[in-house]
């Protein structure tokens, strides 16, 4: 009879977040992730069968997830740009430092030249691109953006903007990773405002 798992699959994903936040895809290891999560490593072998299983779970859920914090944002409320602002400063919030940042940028190797990566990447892109243009239709309706404004094209124009404001934090080093987001995110608004 098989023992009842005490760790669940979410606390073992969220530990390997973490250790990857910590060390980068090329130095994460199995031993690590197993001590984040206070288990063995052969348990993870048994869930996810490698590193790289392990990877991919992780890369799973991020596109499963990716419009959550959309939801939680909405959940709080506020004008539909407000709740763009806090949807996306909340992506961010487990980073603590740009060498983090630096680390979990090295994820995206992965997604690029892997197409088991670069499929979960492409999901999570279209979410999120699909919550921005959806809150950017409500700001258009709500008159925080003019009417002319194009939800769909400045939709990628956000999401390129929050791309970049990550590398560019991440190189920099300086100032706060929030406000450095939302700077660019408003140049990128400031042009449609009504």
């Amino acid at each position: 009879m098989a023992r009842p798992r005490t760790t669940s699959d979410e606390a073992v994903l969220a530990a390997a977040a973490r250790a990857l936040g910590r060390v980068g895809p090329v130095r994460l290891t199995l031993g690590a992730v197993a001590e984040e999560a206070g288990l063995a490593p052969a348990t993870l072998v048994q869930r996810f069968g490698s590193k790289r299983g392990l990877l991919l779970a992780l890369a799973g859920r991020g596109a499963r997830d990716a419009r959550l914090p959309f939801e939680r944002a909405r959940h709080e409320g506020g004008p539909p740009l407000v709740v763009l602002h806090a949807a996306l400063a909340s992506m961010t919030a487990g980073v603590r430092g740009a060498e983090e940042m630096a680390n979990n940028l090295g994820f995206l190797q992965l997604d690029v030249t892997d197409p088991e990566f670069r499929a979960h990447a492409a999901s999570h892109a279209r979410a999120v691109e699909e919550e921005v243009a959806a809150l950017l239709r409500e700001a258009v309706a709500a008159g925080e953006l003019g009417a002319g404004a194009d939800a769909a094209r400045l939709a990628r124009s956000v999401q390129v903007a929050y791309n970049g404001a990550l590398i560019l934090w991440a190189v920099r080093a300086e100032g706060d990773l929030v406000d450095a987001l939302r700077a660019d995110v408003e140049a990128v608004l400031a042009p449609h405002r009504a």
